[in-house]
């Protein structure tokens, strides 16, 4: 079995009006189903919560960015596991939410009792649906993004795989929307790709590329393949995993061990 992580981000999620696109979001499950059909072992951390609880329902004061996220993802996590949980069941695949926060992943005895859950999920089949739990973690106790979550996620299960999908294909010379900029297909442990890292955030969720690459330079150090590919192309996982030549990404090499 291999083992991979895969990070789902907001703006694969939803659409542009920032509404969770089931379209979408069925077609990443089939694919999930087909990866564990050939003998993959899957972690799902997935974004979505806050913009589901946000077109769920209308405040009628005004929240703070806190209130926001606290409320909205309350509402909207419980809406994203029941949509993942009908469309895995119709595979025939069981699924365990797991809503973890930045302290889980400091040595100690909640490191050890979230690893334990997780092998425990996966030597009985399970996809893990992981995601930071909104409703305690602000401030200084939040992850950067989901991003950086999967990377920490990758490294305690031992994954041998990363894979971070966004709106884009994977890091460009320049503007992905500009002709004359290319896409880096391949980067070593000791590529510094830093100039070429565009700093906005996505339109949907906390991350952006500038996260994406600071996360895949950080898992691939530690030995861990990550590749930053488009969830938005059709059937990309089976596709960037195993015929890799024939979809435009970006992977990070892992440094040996």
């Amino acid at each position: 079995m291999e083992r991979i992580v895969v990070k789902v981000g907001s703006n694969v999620l939803t659409t542009d009006k920032g509404k969770l696109n089931i379209t979408r979001l069925s077609a990443l499950v089939d694919q999930i189903a087909w990866l564990k059909e050939h003998r993959y072992e899957v972690i799902l951390v997935s974004s979505g919560a806050v913009a589901c609880g946000r077109s769920e329902m209308k405040v009628e004061y005004e929240l703070d960015s806190v209130e926001q996220r606290q409320l909205f993802s309350s509402i909207g996590q419980v809406k994203l596991v029941n949509l993942y949980y009908d469309l895995f069941r119709e595979h025939g695949i069981h699924i365990g939410q797991v809503l973890t926060m930045k302290e889980n992943f400091q040595t100690g005895e909640q490191y050890d009792n979230q690893k334990a859950c997780m092998e425990v999920m996966l030597d009985n089949g399970i996809v893990p649906v992981v995601n930071e739990n909104d409703t305690v973690s602000v401030t200084e106790l939040m992850f950067t993004d989901n991003d950086e979550l999967s990377g920490l996620m990758a490294q305690m299960t031992n994954a041998r795989t990363l894979v971070l999908l966004s709106n884009i294909d994977g890091i460009y010379t320049g503007n992905p929307n500009d002709s004359e900029s290319r896409l880096i297909a391949s980067v070593t442990p000791d590529d510094d790709l830093s100039k070429y890292i565009m700093t906005e955030k996505s339109s949907a969720g906390r991350g952006g590329m500038e996260s994406k690459y600071n996360t895949a330079r950080t898992v691939a150090k530690s030995g861990i393949r990550v590749i930053i590919a488009n969830g938005n192309r059709d059937n990309i996982l089976p596709d960037v995993l195993t015929q890799p030549d024939r979809v435009p990404h970006t992977v990070f090499l892992p440094a040996r061990q």
